[in-house]
């Protein structure tokens, strides 16, 4: 069993949970609260707690800034929080490809997943992202 503290926002979405990765400024955040907005839990803002468990790799909280999401230019607001196993990792990319047919492949702590670039750029954004786990995710 190996844990690490991984910086990226993650949400719940159906119990799944979804990585959302970038550089600083790029939309992490509020992918997230998009996201939470249609019905995610937050997991992490900005940093997730990952933990591989045989094959499966669960995301948590980290104890330090759980529930806590930063909604740039409001403030920092406290939310419930979950944990749940890990099925896609999104990376805010603005080189992201127009056209894919399959997703990469991420090794996080020991664990492969599946990896989508997404241009962040776009109103549809959380449309994308979780189209990208019905399509791509882990079960």
């Amino acid at each position: 069993m190996s844990v690490l503290v991984h910086q990226a926002s993650c949400v719940a979405l159906g119990g799944r949970a979804v990585l959302i990765e970038g550089a600083p400024g790029s939309g992490k955040s509020s992918l997230a609260l998009a996201l939470i907005d249609r019905g995610a839990m937050l997991i992490g803002d900005d940093g997730v707690t990952l933990e591989r468990r045989g094959a499966v790799l669960w995301a948590s909280p980290p104890p330090n800034i759980a529930g806590k999401l930063e909604i740039r230019n409001v403030g920092i607001i406290d939310l419930p929080t979950a944990r749940a196993s890990v099925a896609l990792v999104l990376r805010l990319d603005p080189m992201a490809p127009r056209h894919m047919e399959h997703a990469e492949t991420i090794d996080l702590a020991g664990a492969a997943l599946p990896l989508i670039r997404l241009w962040p750029d776009s109103p549809a954004l959380p449309l994308r992202a979780e189209w990208a786990l019905k399509l791509h995710g882990l079960s």
